[in-house]
């Protein structure tokens, strides 16, 4: 494990388990919740708090997508599902390439194997994370490039876990959310009104909300008013989707701002649905900020 510190704040990173975050603390209070999801099956029942979403974000549908006149098929990598979820960067060992006090780059460099059947991503690529840590905050820098001989479909994500504790709230704006079907593929697009709206700031109670959001303005909060803390994240214009996944029996909820929607990799209809062609040596690059503060 690497330890980052930067002041009372210390940050964990694993680059061998899927260039995961192990923990975020400021002043010995966790802003990260340490998660162990079996159906993670490269993450081997290990905790994490965070970890990168490349080359997409959320389900690929039964693994299979189209693009460019040829079809892909991968194998599945999440327990009790047949789809391929979250990519595969979480599923592979990062190399530290520079390391600081407080700050950290890690990068992955993925080559299909082009020697026996393909059951991951069919395309070459290269991927950069950077963390800076300060006292009261945490950026994070993300990049893929596409090393391939050939364009390839991308999309960015990251996943941190936070506490479901001291009455935490949620605040974020969006236009439209995804719905989903009994697969837990998008259904419907509707507007983010009524149970769906968090534009006013509100308790995460007991539902069980596991959906992606559209037009997202890449701004959203999160307030624990028995702790004192509160914690803003800024996305830069990569990032216009926001999944929110609130599980009720789980001591976490999930706010994860990706680039891509739901299984858009087959959704080409879908003028905004966040999936960016890469030609060889092109690069798609995100930043994401979380900023701690008293209330």
């Amino acid at each position: 494990m690497i330890e980052l510190k930067a002041g009372a704040a210390r940050l964990g990173l694993l680059p061998e388990l899927g260039g995961a975050v192990t923990f975020w603390k400021s002043g010995g209070v966790c802003v990260l919740e340490a998660v162990s999801d079996p159906n993670l099956l490269a993450q081997k029942g290990h905790t994490v708090a965070a970890y990168p979403l490349v080359p997409f974000s959320n389900r690929v549908a039964d693994g299979h997508f189209r693009f460019d006149g040829a079809e892909y098929r991968m194998k599945p990598n999440f327990g009790g599902e047949q789809h391929v979820i979250h990519g595969n960067a979480w599923e592979h060992s990062w190399e530290l390439e520079l390391l600081a006090d407080d700050s950290a780059t890690l990068q992955l460099e993925w080559h299909p194997p082009y020697d026996r059947p393909m059951d991951e991503w069919p395309f070459a690529y290269r991927a950069q994370t950077r963390f800076d840590l300060r006292e009261d905050s945490l950026a994070v820098g993300m990049v893929i490039e596409n090393i391939d001989q050939r364009p390839q479909p991308v999309g960015l994500g990251f996943h941190p876990y936070f506490p479901r504790r001291g009455g935490v709230k949620v605040g974020f704006s969006a236009d439209t959310v995804w719905t989903n079907d009994e697969r837990h593929l998008p259904a419907l697009r509707v507007p983010a009104t009524g149970e769906w709206s968090f534009e006013h700031m509100r308790a995460v109670t007991d539902q069980a909300i596991d959906n992606c959001y559209a037009g997202w303005d890449g701004a959203a909060f999160l307030r624990w008013p028995d702790d004192g803390l509160a914690l803003t994240i800024s996305a830069s214009p990569t990032f216009r989707h926001l999944v929110l996944f609130t599980p009720p029996d789980r001591n976490f909820i999930a706010i994860e701002p990706v680039s891509n929607m739901n299984d858009a990799l087959n959704h080409a209809g879908v003028t905004d649905r966040g999936i960016t062609i890469l030609a060889p040596g092109a690069r798609l690059e995100g930043h994401i900020h979380f900023a701690l503060t008293a209330c």
